[in-house]
């Protein structure tokens, strides 16, 4: 009676949502047996398709209820009630009953359809807005994740992207401030305009200066001045751009208020690459003038670099302690990116008791002897925009 389950279910509370229903109605068969008549299992008929209504189809619900009330005739004939007012109470208690799982079934899967387009467009916005990059790009490995904090969200305030241009290979991980989709937008814009000042612009200062004009320009485009309007639109973000020059052994960073980059050497010793000088966030010019500058750190062949959003070094244990990257992931060595960003994932997830409160977005870069290829022929500044992701 009960093989057609909806779906999200798996594991002990498949098999117990299977059994339910069925279970109810024989402990009420074996109550009526057991009892004296003047006491009733019908409770335990009408809760068989109610159990049923949340996890099955209208098809197996429908078979429960039938099922139910056929069990109540069958019984109250057994034992000489038909003719008794309180059987025929019972009797349409449980056909109402039933009825009702059959309302609450029809419900209860029309909002899952909802929710399954919902996840698909989500899905779809998250390819378009955050595309996972190439598996290589420049002659470095590359991988990437996001991890909603929401189990049906996909994506939100966090951003990274990637691309291959003559100054070598350049990266972006990003923080916007907020949720929603005033974060969102943000997140189209920073990337659209990281995509275009990569290409062109000499310096990761200069990169993140037209950074910062693209969230300044979007917000006055939205009328940012207003109260309601700078609600949608989330005015600042934090960043770090990345530069990854071709052969040079070297990664050059301009942290703008986030989270320190981790580099994890090949022999599995990491540490941590923090700027000598704070930086406002980008979108904050007008707080003051603390740009931030360029610094550079050797990057051997094998090392990895580890960005990543505060959804990570925040994340908290039940005891309150914050997840710290450097020491879980210091002495350890994975095979590539991709590798490190899994057992990271699952890390994370295991400190946290399965729980997080923030976004995560990941971005982790090898550097192998590929990478000491030749830069790609110079060319002006308006030639397509190079592979990117």
């Amino acid at each position: 009676m009960a093989e057609e389950e909806q779906p999200n279910l798996s594991g002990g509370a498949r098999r117990l949502a299977r059994m339910l229903p069925s279970l109810m109605i024989i402990a009420g068969v074996v109550f009526d047996l057991a009892t004296p008549s003047k006491f009733t299992a019908a409770p335990m008929f009408t809760a068989a398709p109610l159990l049923a209504a949340p996890f099955f189809s209208f098809s197996v619900t429908l078979a429960t209820g039938i099922f139910a009330v056929l069990t109540e005739l069958i019984l109250d004939f057994y034992n000489s009630l038909l003719d008794e007012t309180q059987a025929y109470t019972e009797l349409t208690t449980v056909i109402t009953v039933s009825a009702l799982a059959l309302f609450i079934n029809r419900v209860i899967t029309r909002s899952q359809e909802q929710l399954a387009s919902a996840r698909v467009i989500a899905e779809t916005a998250q390819r378009a807005v955050l595309p996972t990059p190439a598996e290589e790009i420049g002659g470095l490995r590359v991988a990437a994740r996001y991890e909603a904090a929401l189990a049906d969200a996909f994506i939100g305030g966090d951003l990274f992207a990637v691309q291959e241009t003559r100054h070598g290979v350049r990266l972006v991980v990003g923080d916007v401030r907020g949720k929603g989709l005033g974060a969102v937008e943000a997140v189209a814009v920073l990337i659209g305009a990281f995509r275009e000042a990569a290409e062109r612009e000499p310096t990761l200062e200069e990169v993140a200066d037209r950074l910062e004009q693209a969230l300044v320009r979007e917000g006055l485009r939205r009328g940012g001045d207003t109260e309601e309007n700078t609600a949608h639109f989330e005015g600042f973000a934090t960043a770090v751009i990345a530069e990854i020059p071709y052969g040079a052994g070297i990664v050059r960073l301009l942290n703008r208020g986030h989270p320190d980059p981790l580099l994890l050497r090949g022999d599995g010793r990491a540490r941590f690459l923090p700027p000598d000088d704070a930086a406002l966030p980008l979108g904050m010019r007008e707080l003051g003038e603390w740009p931030g500058r360029t610094e550079t750190h050797p990057m051997p062949d094998g090392s990895t670099l580890l960005l990543y959003t505060d959804g990570l070094s925040e994340a908290r244990n039940p005891a309150g302690a914050f997840y710290d990257p450097g020491e879980r992931l210091g002495g350890r060595v994975f095979p590539g990116p991709g590798e490190l960003l899994d057992a990271l994932v699952d890390d994370v997830r295991r400190h946290t008791g399965g729980g997080s409160t923030d976004d995560m977005a990941l971005l982790a870069v090898t550097g192998t002897p590929a990478a000491a290829g030749a830069a790609p022929d110079p060319a002006d500044d308006d030639r397509p925009p190079g592979r990117g992701g």
